[in-house]
Formats: structure tokens, sequence, C-alpha cells
């Protein structure tokens, strides 16, 4: 049986310290003419924030404008994120991807909110895109749920598996997170290095939740084999 590892991107693996969120409401504001709504953006996927923005604002949703507001978004968020001081790696990051990398028959990826392109532009500069081999993305789906379906099957055809020939571990930092792993049968494994703390996210179901990938905890539950 394979196993393969989804990896959230922001408070997970990285934090941006609102370089995202300033990128898109500028974006957003450029394109349409009105500010983006405050809302908080954790857990969301791209396409859900430009959604309720546009809502918000009183605007159709179209799709043109959609892919307008994500492409003015990509445009600024490489010099968004150069400008932050605290743009970082979080503490852990590494070890857990070594692990989760050791496993034989285990593919490693993501599973972000994030569309692709905008996943790329804030893990590259970090030097961490190279530990992902696929994902499921922001632009796969609006639905968290959807896109971490469609990271998994792409995880099982790295691996030349069928999909329920293979367990699904999720690694994220919200509730949204937990749900959606759930929902498509896997295991979530939360960490408090985003906004919500650990005992919210053991509320929220999480198989387990830990301060931080560098707990032994985490480490012991990458590695185990629930079957």
């Amino acid at each position: 049986m394979g196993r393969i590892f989804l990896f959230d991107i922001d408070g997970t693996l990285v934090r941006c310290a609102g370089a995202g969120q300033r990128a898109m409401a500028s974006a957003f504001e450029v394109v349409t003419g009105h500010s983006l709504a405050a809302f908080p953006f954790d857990g969301m996927t791209d396409l859900a924030i430009v959604r309720i923005g546009l809502d918000r604002a009183g605007l159709v949703h179209d799709a043109s404008i959609v892919a307008t507001v994500l492409a003015a978004y990509l445009e600024r968020l490489p010099s968004m994120l150069a400008a932050t001081a605290a743009y970082c790696m979080i503490d852990g990051v590494l070890e857990a991807l070594a692990i989760a990398s050791a496993e034989k028959r285990g593919a490693v990826g993501l599973g972000t909110g994030n569309i692709e392109h905008g996943a790329r532009c804030k893990l590259e500069p970090l030097g961490l895109m190279r530990h992902f081999a696929f994902g499921g993305y922001g632009c796969d789906a609006e639905r968290r749920a959807d896109l971490l379906a469609a990271g998994a099957k792409r995880g099982a055809e790295t691996l030349g598996l069928a999909a329920d020939a293979c367990e699904v571990i999720v690694i994220g930092d919200t509730p949204h997170d937990v749900t959606a792993a759930h929902a498509i049968g896997a295991r979530c494994l939360a960490v408090g290095t985003g906004r919500y703390t650990v005992p919210e996210l053991a509320e929220a179901g999480a198989d387990l939740a830990v301060d931080d990938l560098r707990d032994a905890q985490a480490h012991a539950f990458l590695r185990a084999r629930p079957f």
C-alpha cells in the first residue's frame, strides 16, 4: 500500500506575513476598482477568495474577471514576498519532509488553496519547491476537499497505484484542512503554526494536533502505518 503526503503551504510550510493578502488586495482593486473586503484567508482557496471578494463588492462572479484578478495577483506576489522581512520557512519543515520522503512507497506533494504558480512563487525562493513532485492546487477546484482529491489522485499516479491502494496524510494548519482531509478519507496532522491554536485544531477533529513539525509526535505520526 502506498502513502501520499499532501502539505499545505501558508502557515504550514512558510510564513508570508501577509504578502499574499496584500498582493491579492492590490490586484483585486486594480482590476475591479473596488477594495477587497476584509475576511480571513486562512484555509481558503484563491478561487474562493476572489469569489467572496466579488460577491461582497456586489460584482458579477465571471470567470474572465477571476482569471484577470489572479493574473494581476501573480504579477505582484514575487515583489511583495521579496519586500517582506518576515517571509520565511517554518521550523520543523525540513525534518518533516525528510521523514515523508524516506517512505519507500511514498509520494510527497502539496495540498494547497494557492493556484499552482502562486505556490511556486512562495516555495521556490526558500528552496522548497524541489521537494514536491505533484500537488492539488487552488486552480483545480474552489472546494478544498476537491483539490485534495486531485492531489491524492496525482500522488497515486506517481506511485503507479490505484487511489484506493494509498493512504493519504494531509498536513495543514487550519480546521479547513482537517475537514477537507476527512471528507476524502484522509488523516490529518494539524500544526499550530498558523492562526489556529492546537486546542482549536484538536476540537476540529485533527487526528493529531501539535505545536509545530519539530514535535516528536508529529514525526511518529508521519512514520506510522495504521493498517
